[in-house]
């Protein structure tokens, strides 16, 4: 019997891993976590896997989390804000000896995992942590292109969009919160430097990207782990993370928000009521999101990661440009997929290393790119073509796309 569980596994991000998990079959046992059980119940009688089983779990609670834990070979994380959730939760499967996956996408957060390092290899276990899209695959086609396509690497860049999903719940909105108010890491000429999202140097970082099946938008700056980890182990002198959310006008709202300041959490008394202001401006946005959506005509969901890494090959000023960009497909996919992958790579014994790592240190890209095709062919979707698209561009401006 091996058994993986999925605490939060009936979220946006945890119900798609699941579900991944349960195709891929390497698991006898999937165990949905979630402090909804009974909402935990109703997916896994919808997915009619015989794999799967259903728990609660409270994330705030040691006892609870050592309790549903117990047992398993593989813990994935997807309880969000990272922030808040990564660093107690990941003491607690390293306590119990157990391997654990996590999509964290927090700056802080990461630093924090990071620290328990030391910790984790006492205690035998394998962290690969931030392993959704960004991070997570963003790392691995970094990687890919530094051990596979250039001799040199100058520059990583990594740019996201997105936007439409069915909903945005509270936890999502306060994680944009705190990515515009938190310093911002980034990695220029050689050194680590931080800005903020709204000062001078964040300003100056914003661009406009060509998105494939997008189209041209604005970026920002943003507190991706990757400025701080990629750097440890590629040589280079430039990793840049910068995205936005579709469509402009809702990103800009949020922004303006924002930089009104109207995102404190110390309440001030409204009518004679106590209300956060955060708690004002969250509720605020999810009652305008609709209504934003509609005006735009929007349409379906849609997203897209960009990588676009900057080098030498023979000798020569080279470019290698990654992009993956889905339609109809939410956030929950291109997160959830690839934290399911990382998963099935520890059950398969290809991530060995021990202690607390990104996805660059500890997976291999051609074996991840392995699953990935794996997984397209049990879906019955490669005929359709992989959804990554590799574009090589040489030092005269000739550009050619490239096949894995």
């Amino acid at each position: 019997m091996t058994r993986v569980t999925v605490l939060g596994g009936c979220g946006a991000v945890g119900s798609i891993a699941v579900s991944t998990l349960a195709a891929l079959t390497d698991f006898s046992e999937v165990v949905v976590a979630d402090i909804d059980v009974a909402k935990a119940k109703r997916m896994i009688g919808q997915l009619g896997a015989a794999c799967l089983s259903a728990t609660r779990v409270d994330a705030l609670d040691a006892s609870s989390m050592r309790e549903v834990i117990k047992g398993s070979d593989v813990v994935l994380n997807c309880v969000g804000p990272f922030y808040q959730f990564g660093s107690p939760i990941l003491k607690a499967v390293v306590q119990a000896g157990i391997n654990y996956v996590d999509i964290s996408d927090d700056v802080d957060a990461t630093r924090a995992q990071l620290d328990l390092s030391k910790q984790a290899e006492r205690q035998g276990v394998s962290a690969c942590i931030g392993m959704g899209s960004s991070p997570g695959v963003t790392n691995l086609l970094a990687k890919f292109c530094a051990d596979q396509l250039l001799e040199q690497v100058e520059a990583i860049d990594i740019f996201h969009a997105h936007g439409g999903e069915p909903t945005e719940g509270a936890g999502v909105i306060g994680h944009r919160f705190h990515a515009m108010t938190s310093e911002i890491p980034v990695y220029l000429d050689g050194q680590y430097k931080t800005v903020h999202f709204f000062d001078p140097a964040g300003i100056a970082l914003r661009e406009e990207v060509e998105f494939r099946e997008l189209g041209k938008y604005q970026v920002y700056p943003y507190p991706h782990p990757e400025t701080i980890t990629l750097p440890r182990y590629i040589k280079c002198r430039r990793v840049t993370n910068k995205g936005t959310v579709l469509p402009d006008e809702y990103f800009r709202f949020i922004v303006d928000l924002v930089k009104l300041g109207i995102v404190g959490e110390t309440p001030i008394e409204v009518k004679g009521q106590k209300v956060a202001p955060r708690d004002f401006a969250i509720a605020y946005i999810v009652h305008e999101r609709e209504r934003i959506l509609r005006e735009t005509k929007f349409g379906e969901q849609r997203g897209c990661v960009k990588i676009v890494v900057t080098g030498k090959k023979q000798g020569k000023p080279h470019q290698f440009v990654f992009s993956m960009a889905s339609r109809g497909q939410a956030m929950g996919e291109g997160t959830g997929i690839p934290a399911a992958f990382g998963a099935t790579l520890m059950q398969r014994g290809k991530i060995l290393q021990k202690g607390v790592l990104p996805p660059e240190a500890c997976i291999k890209p051609l074996e991840f790119l392995a699953v990935m095709q794996e997984f397209l062919k049990l879906k019955k979707v490669a005929g359709k073509g992989s959804p990554l698209r590799i574009e090589s561009i040489d030092s005269e401006g000739h550009k050619e796309e490239l096949s894995l």
